[in-house]
């Protein structure tokens, strides 16, 4: 399965700094980001302390592509406002297209999407992920939640490891014909698996769930920074404070249209 990206007209509103990726010793090293709050919920008294995330840059070649928005109406498909969107940093080019990029240390990361369906929608949405040469590594069909909201896939356990300084590419599809005569609307972009250096590592195994959160975004590591801010939302939904932050990392990204969206996943 290969689609092909499309232009879209997206803002970003997030300051890029380099990350530098060491492919060698499978290190990274922190650039300056651009400063906002993290909340810390380890007690009912919280507090806030400064967090920077850093967008790494993106490989030159090949580059990364991609689509963070699902675009306008194709085929049978309604137009949804919000519309599907992916939920990770994308980098707006000169000719107008975009590369969808985020890093990872995890072997079977979790990927984020705003999924705007309505509840009796019965029509097929498909995750896949694929390897060098469009091999397919992971498909799966999504089933809709009860109402439209950001969802989490993860990529099972029984299913290959993400190899290190490798690059994969993943899709979400969402059918609008049964019989998928016509085409989907869909996001994709590109995740690259690197392990953090020894010094990071070790901060990560004495820190508290908000201080992995602050030493992930501090480095670049998206898919970490966004699925435990995403947790700490789930396990404390009356929080308000997590709620913008939320937010604001969001927002940061340049995808303030679903930032306010609740977070509908089990």
């Amino acid at each position: 399965m290969k689609f092909i990206s499309s232009p879209m007209k997206l803002s970003l509103a997030l300051a890029v700094s380099c990350t530098i990726i060491l492919l060698g010793q499978t290190s990274i090293v922190a650039g300056p980001g651009t400063s906002r709050q993290l909340i810390n919920t380890k007690s009912s008294n919280t507090t806030i302390t400064t967090v920077n995330f850093n967008v790494p840059t993106p490989p030159p070649e090949p580059p990364p592509g991609g689509r963070v928005l699902g675009g306008a109406k194709r085929g049978t498909c309604p137009l949804f406002k919000p519309e599907l969107t992916a939920l990770v940093p994308f980098i707006k080019k000169a000719d107008s297209t975009e590369d969808v990029w985020g890093l990872t240390t995890a072997a079977h990361p979790t990927f984020w999407f705003y999924l705007p369906l309505p509840k009796n929608w019965s029509n097929q949405v498909e995750f896949t992920l694929q390897g060098e040469g469009d091999k397919q590594i992971y498909q799966t069909a999504i089933a809709p939640p009860k109402q439209p909201g950001v969802i989490g896939v993860s990529l099972p356990k029984n299913v290959a490891p993400l190899e290190l300084n490798k690059q994969y590419r993943w899709f979400l599809s969402v059918y609008c014909d049964p019989e998928k005569q016509s085409p989907p609307i869909y996001v994709e972009g590109v995740i690259q698996r690197v392990n953090l250096n020894q010094a990071i590592a070790q901060k990560l195994e004495k820190a508290q769930p908000q201080q992995q959160l602050e030493i992930y975004a501090q480095n670049g590591i998206w898919y970490e920074t966004v699925t435990i801010l995403a947790q700490l939302r789930q396990k404390n939904p009356n929080d308000s404070k997590l709620q913008a932050e939320w937010q604001n990392l969001i927002t940061s990204i340049g995808l303030s249209n679903v930032a306010t969206q609740p977070i509908v996943s089990q």
